[in-house]
């Protein structure tokens, strides 16, 4: 074989060097991008700062309005009367004392409750700026717990909640006390962090603003374009190590944002503030223009310089690039002329041995294909087998999961049924006394707990007859999710259901968990009653397994008739079960929905309860969320609309 030469005999780098350095294309090309980059970042930095003192003076605002709130407070609990009055409990006054307050005082609701945190009354403007009132009558309102038990080491607690009515409340949650310390109650102040409060920072900065949650969504602007953006467009602005200055369009207008972080009290958002950069914009395109004019001009001449010499520099190249292109459709190695001594003719010897080898290396493989080919056809077939075997553990894990649903009814009837046999020959015995010895019969009545029996036998029978119709719906439930029959829709009322589910617990819950029932008049729901029950079942379930000893599940159901923009006249029911367990980890929590996945111990679970549930819930239209922190407990809130989506609601809803 021929030995290639390493070293071309004229240098073609040396030529192109000459002519570049003769125009001065790279120090050109380098002064120029270099100046536009360095230019741009000036002119962000510069409007960087800029909006970072607009943002400390929004922060400045917003320490102000909470100094004010608590000024407010303090002259609010000076007041002799307030105090009698929520000493005793007195709502309808509270009222009456305070709606001057809200008119004259820059707040949107003020809130008083009981040292309980039982409410009192509340007073609050609506979205025209009209003053309204509300006092419980009937169903108790109590203030979280998880606020109670913030402030008892403290004065007041500040935090804000973000609605899906764009706007942010800004609370400020305060203990009342009279004469030496004793606390009689609390009071709550809210201000609305609007679209008519962004407008005025907007009027009074010259800026655009959007206020985001934690994670990215947009709760309140002052543009009505920053709405229409997709939940999660701002999202890669807010995480760890991410830009804090952005661009955006605002209707063709280019725009410079900075996220700046804000906190109030135990909660934090961002304020994104933009400023227009269109001046700025305008003298970095004449600038670049002008560069790129110069660049341009430097262009022209070289591309004339490179047609006059292209013929003695780039034909061989073009030889080259044909033989390459006609390699895949030659069936032997391919072989151009050498017309030159510079780099290129060093290439194309190059590319002639490389022909060469290709060509060999192209048989070798074509043997090594028809080997990959019968490993491949090998491997399909183990890998059928492993797709069966996954199949029937999967199956294998349903059948024991409903199994275990099972177990529950049955064994409570099966406790039932000691104390109704002992019932039933207590009776007999009763009715043949009554018959043979009638003077014994008021005796035995006594021994035998007659008025007990005739008390507790009719619970009995509830019980069995309820552990029955759960042991019925679960068959059921199991004929509709295998098609084998259709289920048809009911009309439940869902504090019902979930007293139900409560009774049906009662022997995990009792003399160890205390329920708080916080329940709001809702609608009845259209629905598969047996599937929302199970739903129920599990989630409670869960809530009591996962308190070590003594404590609390916190239920609540509240109406809702605008769930997320949507405009139904029928309207949602929202379901809240909240516990005080051991609460749940970041990592594991993006997990409890899946499928076979669980915490608990071999043959403790299967990991298809909540995996169900969520199946259910969305299958009836719903949504299914879950919150938790370590350590403080965990919380499942369900929102099922009132109809299911479907075009008929005498029809089964689509699997």
């Amino acid at each position: 074989m021929k030995t290639l030469r390493k070293k071309p005999k004229r240098s073609l780098r040396t030529i192109l060097i000459v002519w570049f350095v003769l125009f001065s294309v790279i120090p050109l090309a380098f002064v120029t991008v270099y100046s536009m980059i360095k230019y741009e970042k000036a002119i962000d930095y510069e409007l960087s700062q800029r909006l970072t003192g607009n943002a400390r003076e929004i922060d400045v605002a917003l320490a102000d309005l909470r100094i004010g709130l608590q000024q407010k407070r303090d002259k609010y609990v000076r007041d002799p009367s307030l105090l009698y009055h929520m000493a005793i409990g007195d709502g309808s006054t509270i009222r009456s004392l305070t709606s001057q307050w809200v008119k004259s005082d820059n707040v949107s609701s003020l809130t008083f409750f009981d040292r309980e945190g039982r409410m009192l009354a509340s007073v609050f403007k609506d979205d025209k700026e009209a003053v309204r009132s509300f006092v419980p009558v009937q169903d108790a309102v109590f203030l979280s717990a998880k606020y109670m038990a913030e402030m008892k080491g403290q004065k007041e607690v500040a935090l804000a909640e973000f609605t899906e009515t764009q706007k942010v409340n800004l609370i400020l949650i305060s203990r009342v006390t009279a004469g030496g310390g004793r606390l009689i109650g609390y009071v709550e102040q809210i201000v609305d962090l609007n679209k008519a409060f962004v407008g005025k920072l907007k009027n009074r900065l010259k800026l655009e603003l959007i206020v985001f949650k934690e994670g990215g969504q947009v709760v309140v602007a002052s543009h009505p374009d920053f709405y229409l953006y997709k939940k999660d467009f701002f999202a890669s602005n807010f995480r760890n190590g991410a830009e804090r200055f952005f661009d955006l369009n605002v209707r063709t207008t280019p725009y410079g944002f900075l996220i700046y972080p804000i906190d109030w009290g135990l909660t934090k958002f961002y304020v994104a503030l933009g400023a227009s950069k269109s001046e700025a914009k305008a003298v970095l395109k004449n600038v670049n223009y002008a560069f790129i004019t110069v660049v341009g001009a430097v262009i022209v001449l070289l591309i004339i310089t490179i047609l006059v010499t292209s013929n003695w520099v780039l034909k061989p190249l073009y030889d080259l690039v044909e033989a390459l292109q006609s390699f895949e459709s030659q069936e032997q190695a391919v072989t151009i002329p050498v017309k030159n001594d510079t780099e290129i003719g060093l290439l194309t010897e190059s590319f002639n041995e490389m022909s060469k080898k290709i060509w060999q290396a192209r048989s070798d493989l074509r043997k090594k294909i028809t080997e990959l080919q019968d490993a491949n056809k090998e491997l399909k077939d183990t890998q059928t087998k492993l797709v069966h075997s996954a199949k029937m553990v999967s199956l294998g894990q349903l059948v024991a999961g409903v199994a275990h649903e099972l177990n529950n009814p049955i064994g409570f009837i099966y406790s039932n049924m000691t104390h109704l046999k002992d019932y039933s020959e207590k009776l007999i015995a009763l009715s043949e006394a009554a018959e043979k010895e009638p003077q014994r019969l008021p005796a035995l009545k006594e021994e035998y707990e007659f008025d007990y029996i005739v008390k507790d036998l009719p619970k009995l029978v509830a019980s069995c007859q309820d552990g029955a119709r759960r042991t019925r719906d679960i068959v059921l439930g199991l004929r509709n999710f295998s098609r084998l029959e259709e289920a048809k829709l009911q009309e439940i009322d869902v504090q019902q259901s979930l007293d139900t589910t409560l009774d049906l617990l009662q022997g995990e819950i009792k003399n160890r968990l205390e329920i708080h029932r916080q329940y709001e008049p809702t609608p009845l729901i259209h629905c598969y009653a047996s599937q929302i029950n199970q739903v129920f079942m599990n989630i409670l379930s869960n809530a009591a397994q996962a308190i070590d000893g003594p404590g609390h599940i916190w239920i609540s159901t509240t109406p809702l008739k605008d769930y997320k923009g949507s405009k139904d006249r029928r309207g949602w029911v929202q379901v809240s079960i909240q516990d005080s367990g051991k609460g749940i980890s970041s990592e594991t929590l993006e997990k409890i929905f899946d499928p076979f996945f669980t915490t608990k111990g071999v043959g403790q679970g299967t990991g298809l309860g909540l995996s169900i549930s969520y199946g259910i819930i969305q299958n009836h239209g719903g949504e299914i969320q879950v919150r938790s922190e370590v350590g403080v407990g965990t919380e499942f809130i369900v929102i099922i609309p009132v109809y299911p989506p479907i075009q008929d609601k005498d029809q089964p809803l689509i699997k």
